[in-house]
């Protein structure tokens, strides 16, 4: 008898010893590879993370139509390994790394923060992989070597003019003291900014939800609009909404002057009837016929035109010098060691894998509910506006995706998420940590520490504090009666 176990032990480890050099060959043969003319291959940092990428063979769960190993061909483990490779490519998509790496092309900046996110908590390849792919175990160095070429690509081509050596390579930068603005569109935007004559009752302007004493928000859980309707989703700030990668919560407006068209003819928002009208309204205006015609060409009123200098002025709606800015550009007592640590937790948990850049989020969509069930966990039913970025691409595999918040000025925005339900900041951080990070249940220790980081982004609207600009409102005497 213990001859037959020896005998049955070694046979199993022979098949398990063959099937490992398979799979190994398999792996390697299969592996992406660089084009010839890619300018990777002169890139020393980036030429060591693409391989250890393509050792590790990220794209197998993370990519679609690659030639998968076989036995996800075995019908009991094919139906195991979908469902890896559905979570896998809900959790993160490797196309656009390996175009990058082809292309000699910086990826995203949430595409290098979600990296950094999985290589220093150590959670990629995942213990059953490397049950069958050993070889890919990610080594010390070759994690170094990633979160080295990570760091690269931030100071290269994403770090903030201003931003301490130090920090150039870190997940968040500063804002930038200004952006290229044509001055005179945007003070005609911020004229029409505030004329209540876009509402479809004149007493509503873009300000009326997007105040700027109030943040940029209006501090409501879901926006009021023309008769005191009700929107369905929580109203975004518009400070720095510039860094956004697009606008709305589901991303349908591609950028500041799309955005800006919307809620003027949305009957439940500003409700006027339709841009034609709102435009014959402004030419109207003596002053504005001549500031078109001086800035865009005789008879040039048109939602276009009208747009494009609202967008122009929200783009000087930016806030920095934030307590957190001033850190990043080398002051090292603009935070406290609670906000500092605060700031570690933050990335540690894994929130900075999301919300990182210049505005510290809106560069990316996430699903709600990534880690948990949010939506099942909520005590109240679904809405149209739950099914997120799928409303607008019809796409399932953007079903209840969200833009990513930018996190900028966020202690004084609330309430928070799309559906405006959690009331407090510190409400927002344990739900984020439990629905969206592999941490779930974080103490109240690093509740606290990351709600003191938060307030340091709090920043300045042309050189005066917000808190005190929410304090005091700046501009209501100009609102057009």
């Amino acid at each position: 008898m213990k001859r037959a176990v020896i005998g049955v032990v070694a046979l199993g480890a022979v098949a398990y010893g063959g099937t490992i050099a398979y799979l190994t060959h398999f792996d390697h043969e299969g592996a992406p590879r660089l084009p010839a003319n890619s300018p990777t291959w002169h890139d020393p940092k980036a030429l060591a993370a693409f391989n250890a990428f393509r050792e590790t063979r990220c794209d197998y769960c993370h990519s679609r139509g690659t030639d998968l190993p076989f036995y996800f061909k075995v019908p009991l483990a094919n139906r195991i390994m979908k469902q890896d490779l559905v979570q896998g490519q809900r959790h993160f998509r490797f196309e656009p790394i390996l175009a990058a790496f082809r292309d000699g092309k910086p990826p995203s900046v949430e595409q290098l923060s979600r990296i950094e996110e999985v290589i220093q908590q150590n959670r990629m390849p995942p213990a059953a992989y490397l049950l069958m792919h050993p070889h890919a175990y990610m080594t010390e160095k070759e994690r170094s070597d990633i979160l080295a070429w990570i760091a690269d690509q931030r100071r290269r081509y994403y770090a903030t003019p201003g931003v301490a050596p130090q920090f150039a390579g870190e997940v968040i930068q500063p804002i930038p003291e200004s952006l290229p603005v044509d001055w005179a569109k945007a003070e005609l935007g911020r004229q029409l900014f505030f004329d209540r004559r876009l509402s479809g009752d004149g007493k509503l302007n873009c300000a009326s939800c997007h105040g700027l004493d109030t943040a940029g928000v209006d501090n409501l859980v879901t926006a009021t609009g023309i008769n005191g309707q009700k929107g369905p989703i929580n109203v975004p700030t518009v400070y720095n909404a510039v860094f956004n990668i697009a606008q709305f919560w589901n991303g349908r407006a591609v950028d500041l002057a799309a955005q800006a068209a919307g809620p003027v003819t949305n009957p439940v928002e500003m409700g006027s009837h339709d841009w034609e009208t709102v435009a014959r309204t402004i030419a109207a205006v003596p002053e504005y016929d001549k500031a078109f015609a001086t800035l865009y060409g005789p008879d040039s009123v048109s939602v276009k035109t009208v747009t494009n200098a609202i967008a122009e002025y929200e783009k000087t709606l930016i806030t920095p010098d934030s307590p957190f800015d001033l850190y990043l550009k080398g002051d090292k007592n603009a935070i406290t060691p609670q906000e500092k640590r605060g700031y570690e937790r933050f990335k540690a948990i894994g929130c900075s894998g999301c919300h990182s850049g210049v505005a510290v989020g809106g560069d990316a969509y996430e699903v709600m509910g990534l880690e948990g069930p949010y939506f099942d966990n909520r005590k109240s039913a679904l809405t149209a506006v739950d099914s997120g970025r799928e409303d607008f691409t019809h796409a399932l595999d953007d079903h209840q995706r969200f833009k990513v918040p930018n996190l900028r000025n966020v202690a004084l925005t609330g309430p928070y998420f799309h559906d405006g339900s959690a009331a407090t900041l510190a409400r927002a951080v344990r739900e984020m940590a439990r629905y969206q990070t592999p941490d779930r249940d974080i103490s109240k220790q690093d509740v606290d520490d990351i709600v003191a980081f938060l307030k340091t982004l709090t920043g300045k609207f042309q050189g005066v504090p917000l808190q005190q600009v929410v304090a005091e409102p700046p501009l209501r005497a100009q609102d057009t009666p």
